[in-house]
């Protein structure tokens, strides 16, 4: 449905996104996960025509959308990490506003936004201007106005940034029931792991402006299939211990992060070992845990740095 191909972008002597190749079906949730600053911002601004390629293509149905984009922006509803709404309108009026944009029919229109402020749990705010929302409430507004038109594909960059667990939740849960229910097509970015570990049935991992892995999410975390995460909960960082982790030859990456090192390992049988490092650095270990490998230990394994980070 969606193709993206080879898109780069440059910004003078920064390269944004680096050759970022990546396609959507229809009917699908898709993630983009990385780090902030990772490019998935500028990538998403490329994909929804909001700005051109330094280089590559963007192609809708089989078609450029570079040169002649109207058709793609009709089928995107793009919900952007900066809110876009009037704070000094009422809810229902930004709905109005954009939807009338969309030079959707005043009967019509009525009848969607009534829709859609029931979808995002605001029938009752409707009336009130937006300045007086909360950070959730505001999102699910922003939610509402890109589904105005009725879109085919759904863009959210970060959508849950700064907002209170409940709104997370929400926007979640309705994000799959869209996809599911209504076969909706999603693109869905975020640097939460679990956020597209629940959203998404595929997912792309970004880091520095290029595409590191790609996949469902089993094959991705089929990346880490021969090698095991290990938790090390400690009474006190040591530089002694994590140096000696960091050396040790069956170690691919660690991760020091109070009051737990993260490592990971291709060795089995690690635990005995590790109790030995942690006695020699005269260390007290707290616990030590082996866990299934998740998209964030994928992304450790592969850039030896936790997504937040």
């Amino acid at each position: 449905m969606l193709e993206v191909v080879s898109l780069s972008k440059r910004f003078k002597q920064l390269e944004a996104v680096k050759g970022v190749s990546l396609y959507l079906e229809k009917g699908e949730s898709v993630g983009l996960l990385g780090p902030n600053g990772a490019g998935k911002s500028t990538a998403i601004s490329m994909i929804s025509t909001l700005i051109k390629p330094t280089e590559g293509n963007v192609l809708f149905l089989g078609e450029s959308m570079i040169k002649h984009p109207k058709k793609l922006r009709e089928a995107i509803g793009l919900v952007p990490q900066d809110l876009a709404v009037f704070p000094q309108l009422t809810a229902e009026d930004n709905l109005l506003f954009f939807g009338k944009m969309y030079a959707i029919p005043t009967k019509q229109l009525k009848q969607r936004v009534n829709e859609l402020l029931i979808e995002v749990g605001l029938e009752e705010r409707k009336k009130d201007k937006v300045k007086t929302f909360s950070g959730g409430m505001k999102r699910r507004l922003n939610i509402a106005i890109a589904l105005i038109h009725r879109p085919e594909i759904l863009i959210m960059d970060e959508p849950t940034v700064g907002i209170d667990p409940q709104s997370r939740n929400f926007i979640l849960k309705m994000v799959r029931r869209l996809q599911k229910e209504e076969q909706m097509t999603v693109l869905y970015t975020s640097h939460y792991m679990e956020e597209v570990e629940y959203v998404c049935d595929r997912v792309y991992i970004m880091d520095r402006g290029s595409m590191i892995a790609a996949g469902t999410k089993d094959e991705v975390k089929g990346i880490l299939r021969s090698e095991e995460t290990i938790e090390i909960h400690v009474n006190e960082m040591s530089q002694h211990l994590e140096q000696t982790l960091r050396s040790h030859p069956n170690i691919s990456s660690v991760v020091a992060e109070q009051p737990t090192y993260t490592i990971v390992t291709n060795q089995a049988d690690m635990f005995d070992e590790v109790i030995e490092m942690a006695t020699e650095a005269k260390v007290k270990l707290i616990g030590i845990q082996a866990k299934p490998p998740t998209l964030e230990d994928v992304f450790l394994h592969l850039t030896g740095r936790k997504l937040r980070d």
